[in-house]
């Protein structure tokens, strides 16, 4: 396959911060085509891909597992950047089940990797990215006093997932320094924006307050995160695709440290406001407390904290500023007031995304990342 636009992989790109990739890739690239590569799992929908140009779009539905896939893919596409999301990332599920979360996350990036070593380094090998997309989680819990994590924290996982995580950055590191593969990883804070799966804190609280079901709050709420807007995230991978130094680490954070029980005071508000205010919302979200003059703050409910839950998380990210050019443009008022309005506006697309066996595992299962 030869033509004149560039070609890159996209792995989950069905997923919630893949897909917002790919729409923006696909927008301000005009030259550029995506192949995707999903699993479709829980956290993978398709229909997010929809109305995308199908003759720079190829969907393949597939596990970064199989490596003779993705080597077939590579040659095939002649693909020359790989921006690696697919990955596990829920907490909760990680403590239910690790297993999943090591086979997708160490095995599937070793896998990846393998791949591209044999496509990229045979031979006189070839100009080449392999980036790769993790967590702030891997440096584990910060005090309240403390500073906000650098690329040079000491990794500290405290979670399966964030064990897995920790994992494959350390396979993407080994493979630059051992083998020459020239790779980049961003390491970022808590995402939120459009078509994330309604089991992470904000996508659950909005659903559940529309839907007037209880928000549980972990232990007492004051679990704090950096909260960076999907779009933020996005414009900051492809300021590393473009300016980033190989074999280097970026941290991306939003400027946005907030306690999950501000967050899901904010949501109350935000939502009472807007349904307060037009009857059509009343109408559509019948059982939400706004739609009958209360408070969706009633709705808040505290529940047991989940098992070595990180009490603080917050990023440095001034390499990323002076070395990328990075800054995030969405504010807390801004992100939070259009997400909001996405998720009120795309109802079909929540709903088609939550089945009923879904529902039950998240009704018993409390989410708060």
């Amino acid at each position: 396959m030869s033509d004149s636009r560039e070609h890159i992989m996209v792995t989950g790109g069905a997923g919630f911060i893949g897909v917002n990739f790919v729409r923006r890739v696909l927008a301000t690239r005009p030259t550029v085509s995506v192949v995707v590569l999903d699993a479709l799992t829980y956290a993978g929908n398709g229909t997010s891909l929809e109305q995308l140009p199908a003759d720079r779009l190829h969907f393949v539905h597939g596990d970064i597992r199989d490596q003779r896939l993705v080597d077939r893919l590579l040659r095939e596409h002649e693909i020359r950047t790989l921006v690696h999301f697919a990955a596990e990332s829920h907490v909760d599920r990680s403590i239910d089940g690790p297993d999943a979360f090591v086979a997708t996350n160490i095995d599937g990036t070793h896998s990846l990797l393998k791949a591209a070593r044999e496509y990229w380094l045979s031979g006189s090998g070839t100009p080449h990215r392999f980036h790769h997309v993790s967590t702030d989680e891997v440096y584990g819990s910060l005090g309240s006093e403390d500073p906000p994590f650098t690329e040079r924290n000491q990794y500290q996982p405290n979670s399966p997932y964030s064990a897995s995580k920790a994992g494959s950055d350390h396979l993407v590191r080994a493979y630059h320094h051992t083998f020459g593969l020239e790779v980049t990883t961003t390491n970022c804070s808590n995402n939120y924006g459009p078509y994330q799966f309604p089991e992470k804190l904000i996508p659950l609280m909005i659903v559940n307050i529309l839907e007037g079901k209880p928000l549980p709050i972990y232990g007492d709420g004051m679990q704090v995160r950096d909260w960076l807007h999907v779009e933020d995230h996005c414009r900051a991978i492809e300021a590393c695709l473009d300016r980033g130094v190989a074999g280097e680490l970026y941290n991306i954070g939003g400027a946005n440290e907030r306690p999950n029980l501000e967050i899901v005071g904010k949501l109350c508000e935000m939502i009472d406001e807007r349904v307060g205010a037009s009857s059509d919302l009343a109408s559509r979200f019948p059982d939400c407390p706004a739609s009958k003059g209360s408070s969706s703050q009633s709705l808040v409910t505290y529940v047991t904290d989940r098992p070595g839950h990180d009490r603080r998380y917050a990023i440095d990210f001034s390499k990323a500023a002076a070395d990328l050019e990075y800054q995030p443009q969405e504010t807390f008022d801004s992100g939070f007031s259009g997400t909001v309005d996405w998720y009120l506006e795309n109802e079909p697309w929540w709903r088609g995304v939550m089945d009923g066996s879904y529902r039950q595992w998240l009704d018993s299962n409390y989410a708060s990342r």
